[in-house]
């Protein structure tokens, strides 16, 4: 009896050990997933791997049209990474109507924010020159996720996920005729009154005059939503439309307040600004309008608490929208070719005056910034609400104080009354671009709408 007792209670002690070990092991490894999911589940790490896109984009004087098609198809692959685990998003295949479904890749053990953060350094340094312009941020991120414990087979798992992902993104990107206009006509510069010239002080040649022809990611076609003409050239004629809004702008440039100058400086953002000192030139850098409304996004994202999927979403769809508003004003520009106020004001009216702010080299009508800034807001609007206060310190880098807003369509009617207090747009110009890009975000909102309601 008394051995048979030792030998029971030897073997409930055995028992005992052997499940303590498998709790140990088990809290130990749930303990490694809960590390790296919690550094992969990061909102924060998506934003600044867009920023750290934005950067790039900044140093290699992309210019703003071009920028949107960077920023765009990066969050589009990183999207659909994380559409295949997250089921309140809904691929853009079909949606996206020249986009076909993503071949179903092997998801099994991968890590899908880990993958979407790979499938967007992918897309955005092959849309974004030079080659191997991520390569360190991206070994930054591998060693986050070997830091983190992230087993070995799913980081593998993971970056396949990733290549297949971005491989398909970059075979559709190479079908939106950008390479074709790469060779197309340059503008042709004529003495035709009313009619664009290139500006001081660089005078360069006019950016992108055939972007019309790349391919919409949801409009039908670059003039779907056709603003209507300008107001006829009418110098000579002190009651026309024109010499008001000619006269507008010069007596606003003459009597700017301190308030109006810093909405002007804040919402500038010409990423190549030229300036000349003496027998010196040289370029000023910041972010274009679709860098800038990328920085907005990531602020409601962290202000709202946004999760990894939400925030991702919120990237792509407000970069979609950027997207084809720039098609839709760049039609426009390169149809009506309108002179700028400052052209207009030295032959005419004063020879010595100059805007506030620098006139960017493309016409004026319509305005580029006030377009794709009323479709950033509508997209943002139907993802964080209509009202949304946000403080807004993306210029804080270039230093220029921040600004507070009540809403993201109030930030967009203030970027109006910025391109007319820098002097570089006519007011008329502002107001209906605001218009035909909050027509190019609704849009947006309806193809893009998500199955259920994301933020509370």
């Amino acid at each position: 009896m008394i051995n048979t007792r030792i030998v029971t209670s030897k073997n409930k002690n055995m028992k005992s050990l052997r499940i303590t070990l498998v709790l140990i092991l088990f809290i130990s490894c749930n303990s490694d997933k809960v590390k790296y999911n919690n550094v992969f589940d990061s909102p924060l790490l998506y934003s600044k791997t867009v920023k750290e896109l934005n950067n790039l984009v900044m140093q290699n004087n992309f210019a703003p049209i071009v920028a949107s098609r960077n920023y765009t198809y990066a969050n589009i692959a990183a999207y659909e990474v994380v559409a295949l685990a997250d089921s309140r998003f809904v691929s853009f295949a079909g949606r996206i109507k020249h986009l076909a479904a993503v071949p179903m890749p092997d998801t099994v053990n991968c890590n899908f924010n880990y993958a979407a953060l790979l499938a967007f350094c992918k897309v955005g340094e092959a849309v974004t020159f030079p080659e191997g312009s991520m390569k360190d941020y991206v070994a930054k991120l591998d060693s986050m996720a070997e830091a983190s414990g992230m087993p070995s087979a799913m980081q593998k798992a993971s970056k396949q996920l990733a290549d297949s992902v971005a491989n398909h993104i970059l075979r559709w990107s190479k079908k939106d005729n950008y390479a074709q206009t790469r060779t197309d006509e340059k503008y042709t510069i004529t003495e035709e009154p009313g009619r664009w010239i290139p500006t001081p002080p660089a005078y360069a040649q006019a950016l992108e005059p055939n972007w019309n022809k790349i391919r919409p990611m949801l409009m039908d076609s670059a003039n779907q939503f056709l603003a209507p003409p300008p107001p006829v050239f009418d110098i000579k004629n002190k009651s026309s439309k024109f010499y008001q809004e000619v006269l507008a702008v010069k007596n606003a440039g003459d009597s700017l307040t301190t308030e109006q100058k810093h909405i002007a400086d804040f919402w500038d953002d010409l990423g190549n600004r030229t300036i000349v000192e003496g027998h010196y030139m040289f370029t000023a850098k910041k972010f274009s309008p679709p860098g800038h409304w990328m920085n907005i996004v990531g602020i409601a994202a962290q202000k709202s608490n946004a999760d990894f999927s939400t925030t991702v979403y919120a990237y792509a769809k407000t970069a979609i929208a950027g997207f084809d508003a720039f098609i839709q004003c760049w039609d426009e520009k390169f149809r009506s070719n309108v002179i700028r106020p400052e052209t207009v004001i030295n032959k005419y009216i004063d020879a010595e005056w100059r805007p506030y702010l620098q006139t960017p080299p493309f016409p004026e009508y319509t305005c580029g910034h006030s377009t794709v800034s009323s479709s950033a807001a509508e997209a943002l609007t139907s993802i964080f609400g209509d009202h949304f206060a946000y403080t807004d310190s993306s210029e804080l880098e270039f230093g220029i104080k921040n600004r507070s807003f009540t809403s993201f369509k109030a930030a967009a009617i203030e970027n109006n009354w910025a391109r007319f207090y820098g002097g570089i747009h006519f007011h008329n110009s502002c107001i209906i671009s605001t218009d035909f890009g909050s027509q190019v975000g609704q849009l947006v909102n309806d193809k893009l709408k998500t199955p259920v309601q994301i933020i509370k």
